[in-house]
């Protein structure tokens, strides 16, 4: 051993002991109180009260740290026996996104509650919850906590197809529609649950059409250039008993230009406007007698180059080509078209209704753009109102495709289960 060394041992050595303890070597005396001070201020035991307590025991967190299935109908609570509560923070992390949950603070400063997570008093189901917590004592010594919990997991999910697409344009009567996968009992939470705004703003109202279908659309057309926001907070709505909405969506879409057409069976003729005025009259054929196109308006749901035809239910046989039907705007959900006609003689455009309750436009095989079709095709929208009138045939039914527009504004409103 070095002298220096020798100097060291006999240094601690003469270190005197506390009183009333054992003797402690002085390295080691110094490290068990600097010890006994910091454990007064780290996460875990803390001066409450005057007695040394566990975060667990000083703050309180209901429901119970690492608690699973957690019911949606519990709320988050975070109390303190003694001291203050200072700052609480609780998140719903859900779907790799994390949300704020709103509460408050007691006024005796004892307490803290949620104020319903956004979702009127519930918690979200299939979520992983965090609450984080800072409280003190009189004298100002603090105390922190962390639990989290999950909540239980629906056995049963609902979802829901929404028209339009999002970030579209569209045209006037463009209709929002909403298609459930499953039969919908409670119809006003789940309608509560979607919001349709617009701007320039516009009164929207909701109607029915069975358990499985909401359509939304104003009194009339909308306004050119509405911008027009679909807000769906439908994750964790009851739509039917134990049935849930798994997901929450905003969909946002302009409408274009004003356009409307008017076809007239009788005339055999097709009158497109814009902005109220004439453009353009086209020769058509019809459905002919025994298949009669439906009268009413119908709104362009679906544009396609070119689909295929099955035989009794478009404008042709589904024989000629293949059952190719180019330039083809949908109308119904139950095969009504307005498309381009290549199989028939030039000479019933304008003068003769031989189609199969379709409306047909002359064209060429493969679809032209210089034919009558192909050149209404380039200037609809999804979304244009398609009107018939002068057809022997029925008026089309309200929920066969977007043909709400067949329903005046006090029925419309009479199917919204919020009214």
């Amino acid at each position: 051993m070095n002298h220096a060394a020798k100097r060291t041992v006999a240094r601690a050595a003469t270190v005197p002991t506390w009183r009333g303890t054992a003797a402690v070597p002085g390295a080691l005396g110094v490290l068990a109180a600097l010890a006994a001070v910091l454990s007064g201020c780290a996460d875990g035991p803390s001066a409450f009260g005057g007695e040394h307590r566990s975060s667990e025991k000083a703050i309180r967190v209901t429901p119970r740290d690492g608690a699973r299935d957690v019911a949606p109908d519990d709320r988050v609570e975070v109390r303190v026996p003694d001291g203050r509560l200072k700052r609480v923070g609780v998140t719903r992390i859900e779907d790799a996104q994390e949300h704020r949950v709103p509460g408050r603070i007691a006024r005796d400063g004892r307490s803290w509650t949620s104020s319903g997570d956004g979702r009127k008093g519930r918690l979200g189901l299939a979520a992983t919850y965090r609450v984080d917590a800072v409280a003190a004592d009189g004298d100002g010594h603090e105390v922190t906590r962390r639990t989290t919990f999950t909540t239980a997991v629906p056995e049963h999910r609902f979802t829901a197809r929404v028209t339009p697409e999002n970030r579209s344009t569209v045209g006037t009567g463009m209709i929002v529609s909403f298609a459930f996968s499953r039969p919908v009992v409670d119809r006003a939470a789940v309608e509560r649950a979607i919001e349709v705004t617009a701007v320039p703003a516009v009164e929207v109202a909701g109607h029915w059409f069975g358990d499985g279908r909401l359509d939304l659309r104003p009194a009339g057309y909308w306004a050119p250039g509405t911008e027009v926001t679909v807000r769906t907070r439908l994750r964790d709505v009851e739509g039917a008993p134990g049935v849930y909405g798994s997901r929450d969506r905003t969909v946002v879409f302009r409408v274009g230009r004003s356009q409307t057409t008017l076809v007239d069976v009788a005339a055999h003729t097709m009158e497109v406007r814009r902005d109220g005025q004439l453009v353009a009259t086209v020769p058509v054929t019809a459905g002919r007698p025994g298949a009669e196109t439906y009268n009413g308006r119908m709104v362009v749901g679906a544009m396609d180059d070119v689909t295929r035809a099955k035989g009794g239910t478009v404008g042709c046989d589904g024989k000629r080509d293949g059952g190719a039907v180019p330039h083809a705007l949908r109308l119904t959900g139950s095969g009504v078209l307005l498309h381009g006609d290549h199989w028939s003689g030039d000479e019933v455009f304008g003068s003769a209704n031989v189609g199969h309750g379709c409306v047909g436009l002359r064209d060429v095989r493969g679809g032209g753009g210089d034919t009558p079709a192909g050149w209404f095709f380039d200037r609809t929208l999804v979304g244009d109102v398609i009107e018939v009138v002068n057809s022997r045939g029925r008026r089309v039914a309200p929920d066969d495709g977007l043909s709400g527009w067949n329903l005046g504004w006090k029925k419309w409103k009479a199917g919204s289960a919020l009214r």
